[in-house]
């Protein structure tokens, strides 16, 4: 498939990779009425759906996925929810395990591969009968996520139509490197907060599995994932968790349509997590890289952000 020609165009304001990132993140404001659900996982563990509706029954949902530390009410999430109700098609909030507000169950919790999640939330869905067409739109975690769900080999429902992957770190090495660069350092500290928060909490349920001098030995977001992130979920070190975890080993299987809009001046993104190659060799695989848009950017003032509404141009075509 041919790479796909961007037609996003940043104002002047928003130019600035890291201006686009913080004011998305940190400063937009939406407001929109949701209903929570809880499921139970295939391991007994929880995870959290926020819910929102059109204004008439729908046949179509979408299911989003936010990104590392993020959950179901942060704006990158609910602005494509109110674009996509707005066009009668049902939306569904992910909550990632330990990030609903509550303590999760077991003592892993979410991590950038966990597609299994994933395909519980679909199974749920298909379960109740209701949804000729699913979407699924994942945002930097929830993105490489959803790539690997697409392309490692799972029987995908028929009623799953689509996918779109923003600012997608493919290369999970490469992209925690450019995290602990100099110049992404107030995101790693403002991720690395969150993460320590809840796992003095997780010590404190599941003692015997960590330490509290081991808590005490995290600095780094590459720290957290050698001492939790890897332990807790089967993987032998942080490295391996990366190069098994990591989406772009996937793409070539993939055969669904997917788009992947990765901004060239988003910090987080490493070379390899523009899948120039894989896109051109695989005819469902369509990437689209403007050079402007932050991580998880994309900035249209008073309006929908562009990634929302080429989510919903993009989700139509496929049906």
């Amino acid at each position: 498939m041919p790479i796909v020609t961007s037609h996003f165009k940043s104002s002047f304001l928003f130019r600035n990779g890291f201006i686009a990132t913080v004011y998305s993140g940190l400063i937009r404001r939406l407001k929109i009425n949701q209903f929570r659900e809880r499921i139970t996982l295939r391991d007994d563990d929880f995870i959290d759906l926020d819910w929102s509706y059109g204004e008439k029954p729908s046949k179509s949902v979408v299911i989003l996925l936010h990104g590392m530390e993020g959950h179901g009410q942060r704006p990158y999430i609910t602005g494509p929810a109110l674009l996509f109700n707005k066009n009668n098609i049902d939306a569904i909030c992910v909550n990632f395990r330990c990030c609903s507000g509550e303590l999760n169950l077991n003592y892993s919790s979410y991590h950038l591969g966990m597609s299994e999640d994933l395909d519980d939330v679909v199974k749920h869905v298909i379960s109740l009968d209701k949804y000729d067409s699913i979407f699924i739109k994942g945002i930097s975690l929830g993105a490489n996520m959803l790539l690997k769900y697409f392309g490692e080999g799972n029987d995908i429902p028929s009623q799953v139509k689509g996918g779109m992957a923003v600012s997608a770190p493919c290369d999970l090495s490469g992209s925690a490197k450019a995290l602990h660069e100099v110049r992404n350092l107030p995101y790693q500290i403002n991720f690395l907060w969150g993460l320590l928060k809840r796992l003095k909490l997780k010590q404190k349920q599941y003692p015997d599995l960590i330490t509290k001098s081991q808590v005490r030995s995290i600095f780094t977001l590459n720290d957290f994932d050698e001492v939790y992130t890897s332990r807790a979920h089967g993987f032998k070190n942080a490295q391996d968790y990366y190069k098994k975890a990591s989406s772009l080993q996937f793409l070539k299987t993939i055969k669904t349509p997917v788009l992947v809009l990765n901004a060239l001046n988003d910090s987080f993104l490493s070379k390899d997590c523009f899948p120039y190659k894989e896109a051109k060799e695989n005819p469902y695989l369509h990437l689209e890289t403007p050079s402007k848009g932050g991580h998880v950017g994309f900035i249209r003032l008073n309006d929908f952000y562009y990634n929302e509404k080429r989510a919903l141009e993009f989700f139509l075509e496929c049906k």
